[in-house]
């Protein structure tokens, strides 16, 4: 099919002109990272021309020395950097420079705050690439000849970066891509050279391809040399590595513009060959729940890239690691069918993973500062992985950190073995309780006789918290038991009275209640919970959690119905109020109103909030006609 010919003007996507004008505020202060950007995009143009060319090989022949070149014009005011790479179609432009074919755009959008530091974070994380052309310069020219095609098939792509971009065919141009840009008046130090090469080695040292820069001679001509190391970072051994340069390493990975909080470069011989070089990020994406994203490493094969998002080499719930893995055994024609099936693979993804896992119990450890910041980002993925990766369950238990009955805010900075180093003389138990959100759970009536006895409770409200708990079995020899459910069981010396034996002595006040609520309960017990609070529901050991089965009928699904057990407070007012009740009629009122107050407290929704308004009002009004008659 032939392209069209002639000049067209188009709209840029809703969606670009936003970020335009966000990253153009936001990123102002941070304006050198453009050449970065710029350079990062011809090194993967030059990697994807590489990789093509393995089946391939005449899309190279013609010029065969990848290579990415900048220059500059001082009497008009442009920078242009050039790439020999796999270049791009007239369709291509159109696709990449006038649209964000990504997923959540608009949810990215949203999240603007007008705080600019977080919004360059933010913007970073989306990956500005070649938008950020437009923090320095107010016109910015592309020409490119994609690979394998005539050298008649250059398209010019033009725009001033507002509202709409033209693009028609170009003069024949070489194989690539060179973007050019007419730099504002205020911005003619990117025309430097001197500075220019201070820019390349700090940003871009470390990309495999020569990045060649022309540079005005003492006789007044020019001259081209390369100015980077062009080794690719990840080969040279780490001692030969500074930590600039990793970071620097991982911006250009990750399109970010924060440090990563830590790294892992390592590199595998004998029967397996492959180098390994992870990051961890500082902040989560803002798609990071989002399961459709991209995510994995980017996977090379004997130094040649062969696909971005390699998700095979690390578990869902690392989603978050940017990182480069190059293999020596993987085919060169490998594809994400084939890494499905490689029977290699398995091997690398456990490595890789405990080698991830290491890194953040090395992290916790030396800095509890940095691990705070990384579980405000990521706590709640590492949670999955104590759900999904039983094979390194132990050490994703030591990464967990809780909020607890003596924390004094909700921050989730309390880690297990915390937690076992202040456990009572006897106790056995590690104790949690789980609700909806930290203000719920931690003034909840099942803590009061815990608190009491001074024994501390975790206390979990994240969202994955009930699909959690059902994964902690025991920590270091000492068993889980939610507050909240079953039987409490205290250290001993605490609980030498049976449930039966304290039940039997209020029997028949018990069964009164039960009979009384028409069977909206399991059964009615004398709490062993309680201090101050009349009364309290538990759920049964072999019954769903509340919170995770309002979760999952708010989800749509059907569940069969259960009933919670009623506990009561035998020593409360309230409950001796009850016991004293001789009508009938008000008996079976007072029950329903302890009920339902049990239920508002664990954080549920009444059946029918109108009849409990009901009974509330004559309760009170009973009240006052009592006190008025004494």
């Amino acid at each position: 099919m032939s392209e069209p010919a002639g000049r067209e003007t188009m709209g840029f996507q809703t969606e670009v002109r936003q970020l335009l004008q966000l990253m153009i505020h936001s990123l102002y202060s941070n304006k050198e990272i453009f050449l970065r950007e710029l350079i990062s995009n011809a090194s993967d143009a030059a990697d994807k021309l590489r990789f093509e060319a393995l089946e391939a090989p005449d899309l190279q022949k013609d010029d065969p020395e990848l290579r990415i070149r900048i220059s500059s014009d001082k009497e008009a005011g442009t920078l242009s950097i050039s790439d020999n790479g796999i270049g791009m179609s007239r369709e291509e432009l159109i696709d990449n420079l006038g649209t964000i074919a990504r997923s959540g755009t608009a949810e990215f959008l949203q999240q603007m705050t007008g705080d600019d530091k977080k919004d360059a974070q933010l913007i970073g994380q989306f990956g500005v690439g070649f938008y950020s052309a437009f923090i320095v310069a107010d016109r910015v020219e592309v020409i490119s000849r994609k690979a394998g095609l005539d050298s008649t098939d250059a398209v010019r792509w033009e725009s001033e970066g507002q509202g709409e971009f033209t693009i028609e065919n170009a003069d024949s141009a070489a194989r690539g891509t060179t973007v050019t840009l007419h730099l504002k008046d205020d911005e003619q130090e990117f025309l430097d050279s001197f500075r220019l090469e201070a820019l390349i080695r700090k940003y871009s040292d470390h990309i495999a391809f020569p990045v060649l820069l022309e540079k005005e001679t003492e006789e007044g001509g020019t001259e081209e040399s390369a100015v980077n190391s062009a080794t690719a970072l990840w080969t040279r051994s780490r001692t030969d590595v500074s930590d600039d340069e990793y970071k620097e390493f991982y911006k250009h990975l990750a399109h970010d513009f924060t440090d990563p909080l830590a790294w892992s470069h390592n590199r595998v011989e004998g029967k397996r060959e492959y180098t390994s070089l992870l990051f961890i990020p500082s902040a989560a994406p803002y798609d990071l729940w989002n399961r459709e994203a991209p995510k994995g490493l980017k996977l090379y094969v004997q130094r040649v890239f062969i696909m971005d998002d390699a998700e095979q080499f690390l578990p869902l719930y690392l989603r978050f690691v940017k990182g480069v893995v190059d293999s020596t055994d993987l085919p060169l024609n490998v594809s994400r069918e084939l890494l499905q099936q490689n029977p290699d693979l398995d091997a690398m993804r456990s490595a890789l993973t405990r080698r991830v896992v290491d890194m953040l119990g090395k992290l916790a450890k030396s800095d509890t500062d940095e691990y705070a910041s990384f579980w405000r980002e990521f706590g709640a993925t590492i949670k999955e992985g104590v759900i999904e990766d039983q094979q390194n369950n132990e050490k994703l238990m030591q990464l967990l950190r809780f909020s607890t009955t003596k924390s004094e805010s909700e921050a989730q900075d309390q880690s297990l073995a915390d937690y076992l180093s202040r456990a009572a003389d006897g106790q056995d138990k590690i104790y949690y309780l789980v609700g909806d959100n930290y203000e719920n759970v931690k003034s909840s009536p099942h803590l009061e006789q815990l608190r009491e006895k001074g024994l501390e409770v975790l206390l979990l409200h994240d969202r994955i918290d009930p699909w959690v708990v059902d994964h902690l079995r025991e920590f270091e020899g000492k068993e889980f038991q939610d507050v909240g459910r079953g039987q409490l069981s205290l250290p001993e010396g605490e609980g030498e009275i049976t449930q039966d034996a304290i039940n039997d002595e209020h029997g028949p006040l018990l069964e009164k209640i039960r009979k009384s609520l028409n069977d909206k309960v399991e059964t009615v017990n004398v709490s062993q919970r309680l201090v101050d609070s009349p009364a309290c529901v538990v759920t049964s050991d072999k019954d769903l959690g509340p919170q995770l089965r309002r979760m999952l009928e708010a989800s749509g699904q059907e569940l069969p119905e259960t009933k919670p057990v009623l506990e009561i407070n035998i020593d409360h007012p309230l409950v001796t109020r009850l016991s004293a009740e001789t009508d009938d009629a008000r008996f079976g009122e007072l029950s329903h109103i302890v009920l339902d107050h049990a239920l508002l407290a664990e954080g549920a929704q009444l059946d029918n909030p109108a009849e409990y308004v009901r009974r509330m009002n004559q309760y009170l009004l009973d009240v006052e006609a009592g006190a008025a008659t004494e």
